[in-house]
């Protein structure tokens, strides 16, 4: 865009020609307020210093109020431990131990109470035990009639629930590798 200042139209000198242009009309007249430009930095100024004062003046006041105390020694090994409750640091891992010590409890036999003769078995051994026998507390003709195929009861006891519901295939081939060890 052309600097030249804009003239209203059919304002024609007579004659028909138009003249040339004084050249002292060829900038622009009005300059920016230089007291109004002064008032501003004088104002931001005030705040700045406003605001640096009374951040030294909240500093000084929390170091006060709030004391840090004495600074951690780099030479010392003592870890404090943060109060309850305490977050897991490695939760995938101790859901893998977890789930690999309830699988391991389901999969092996063990004594519970070896005073009283109570002892764990696996859970396909204690499926097989509890469709042989039936169940103690039906009479043995609502047993038979009610008695279930051993593959439901197995995929019963093998569904998904609880924290390992998630237990993948990859986690039992491990297990059964550590067992193997």
């Amino acid at each position: 865009m052309s600097m030249e200042t804009k003239r209203p139209v059919g304002l024609i000198p007579p004659g028909g020609r138009q003249s040339v242009p004084d050249p002292s009309e060829d900038y622009e007249h009005r300059d920016a307020d230089t007291g109004s430009l002064l008032k501003f930095g004088l104002g931001l100024v005030i705040v700045l210093i406003v605001v640096l004062f009374s951040m030294k003046w909240m500093f000084s006041y929390f170091a006060k109020s709030q004391p840090l105390g004495p600074p951690a020694s780099p030479f010392e090994n003592v870890r404090v431990l943060p109060p309850q409750p305490r977050l897991q640091v490695k939760p995938g891992a101790d859901l893998r131990s977890y789930c690999g010590d309830q699988m391991q409890k389901l999969d092996t036999y063990a004594w519970v109470d070896p005073e009283n003769g109570v002892v764990r078995i696996p859970i396909d051994r204690a499926i097989d035990v509890t469709i042989e026998r039936g169940l103690p507390a039906r009479p043995a003709s609502a047993a038979q009639s009610s008695a279930r195929p051993l593959s439901i009861l197995r995929e019963a006891a093998s569904s998904p629930n609880g924290p390992c519901a998630y237990w993948t295939p990859e986690d039992a081939k491990a297990k059964s590798q550590n067992l193997e060890k």
